[in-house]
């Protein structure tokens, strides 16, 4: 175990899922907790662990994973899950039992909260004895659709045809069957994890990584068939202190190129952490910022290695862009959104990046690749209403408008108003009295109150 002995307080066990999407969150909640008065042991697998020289205020408790190559390859998410969630409950349990018998008076462990990935957790706080809760890293509204999807395939309405998948989905509007998160293995697989990682039984309440206005309806939904403590305490990233949560080395060049651009110009393209572009791709959506005219900041990753990212673009492509183009192996995200030259985000639409953006007013181009993306895209784009969906083949002339109707032209003026209006009242909401400012300090009384009923 790394860091420094246990202090005499409140210990908070947080368990986040190995993944830079799922880690972040639960870091930034372990920030806000701490400033809150409680001490944070995070129990995290080896795999894909976090900096401890990150966040020296935390006790860092590493798990065995005994993860194979298989179990950690790209694309294979859901057997990733299964093996940890097979493979880790034993080594949590003995290292939490250690702790615990450690403890000395005035010290103690009050409760667990884990990524809803990591459903393991909850066997072990039944075993030991403490209160857990389940944190959503998601969206609301993606929990509330893959939460629906036995019903659907009992009703019929799963799998569907091709030419029936820009159908509205019954009861779950404004999404198509194209947008449900069907894509991420086999249905079986799919239903399998839903039922262990969201329906699970004996957590005391959720905690949301969410804004009511943004998603009041979908949250409402959690409240059956059990009423049971929802909190929803985000953005997160917008309380808690500015320690990096990345698990990729991140090139901070790119703040001083953008110092010299002018405001609301630049569009961002970032596609995350797990999503690749292929050669094709990558020589389209070059060509296709090229011809935007808008300056851009493009974080380019590949599945190969190589020492620089503009070897992996199309000849010719650095000269004809000169100094109006930004090219890096992964960005500061949040500072990168703050800036005030960062005037549109070409995203894949994770949770992370769709909030990061919300709360500076950028709006967006969706771009999802799998997972909840599709799902968030689509409330981005016809709920929200603060960005444009790209549903064309990546071809450098779409791009090119998509950018340009975004950012420049007067079709996209009720979008970027629309971003700057959510904007706004995100702010109000993490501001002293507002919702989420309000849902934290609730949430910090309700772990409190486990050391009282003990």
């Amino acid at each position: 175990m790394e860091n420094q002995g246990l202090r005499k307080c409140l210990h908070v066990v947080l368990v986040p899922a190995p993944l830079q999407g799922h880690i972040s969150p639960m870091l930034q909640l372990g920030d806000v907790l701490h400033s809150k008065g409680f001490s944070i042991i995070v129990a995290h697998t080896i795999f894909n662990s976090p900096n401890p020289s990150n966040h020296p205020e935390f006790i860092f408790l590493p798990i065995s994973d005994n993860l194979s190559d298989h179990d950690t390859s790209p694309g294979n998410l859901l057997a990733l899950f299964k093996s940890i969630n097979k493979n880790c409950e034993e080594p949590l349990r003995q290292s939490l039992a250690h702790i615990m018998h450690q403890q000395e008076l005035g010290d103690r462990v009050v409760c667990i909260i884990y990524d809803q990935i990591m459903y393991f957790s909850e066997a072990v706080a039944s075993h030991l004895k403490l209160p857990c809760m389940n944190f959503r890293t998601i969206s609301a509204s993606f929990a509330l659709a893959y939460k629906e999807i036995p019903r659907l395939l009992a009703e019929g309405y799963i799998p569907r045809q091709n030419s029936m998948l820009q159908d509205l989905v019954p009861g779950l509007f404004p999404l198509r069957f194209t947008d449900m998160p069907t894509d991420i293995g086999s249905l079986e697989d799919v239903i399998e994890n839903m039922e262990l990682s969201i329906n699970t039984r004996n957590y005391s309440a959720i905690i949301w990584n969410t804004v009511d206005h943004l998603e009041q309806t979908a949250l409402a939904q959690f409240l059956q068939p059990r009423p049971v403590q929802l909190f929803s305490v985000g953005p997160l990233h917008k309380m808690a202190s500015p320690s990096s949560t990345s698990l990729l080395e991140v090139d901070t060049s790119c703040i001083s190129w953008l110092d010299k651009q002018a405001p609301r110009s630049v569009i961002y393209v970032s596609i995350g952490s797990l999503a690749f572009m292929e050669e094709k791709e990558l020589t389209e959506m070059a060509w296709g910022l090229a011809s935007s005219g808008q300056p851009f900041l493009w974080v380019v990753r590949t599945g190969s290695e190589c020492d620089s990212e503009w070897k992996l673009l199309p000849k010719g492509f650095k000269e004809t862009i000169g100094e109006r183009g930004c090219i890096v192996k992964w960005a500061p995200q949040r500072k990168v959104l703050a800036h005030d030259a960062v005037g549109g985000f070409w995203s894949h639409c994770g949770w992370n990046s769709t909030l990061e953006s919300l709360s500076e007013g950028v709006p967006m181009i969706c771009w999802p690749c799998l997972g909840d993306q599709k799902v968030n895209a689509r409330y981005i784009s016809h709920e929200w209403k603060v960005g444009q969906q790209f549903e064309h083949e990546l071809e450098r002339n779409a791009i090119k408008q998509a950018i340009r109707g975004l950012m420049v032209n007067k079709e996209g003026e009720n979008t970027r108003q629309n971003a700057m209006d959510i904007m706004e009242k995100i702010r109000f909401s993490v501001n002293k009295e507002g919702s989420s400012y309000n849902s934290l300090n609730g949430l910090a009384e309700f772990i409190s109150s486990f050391q009282l009923s003990k």
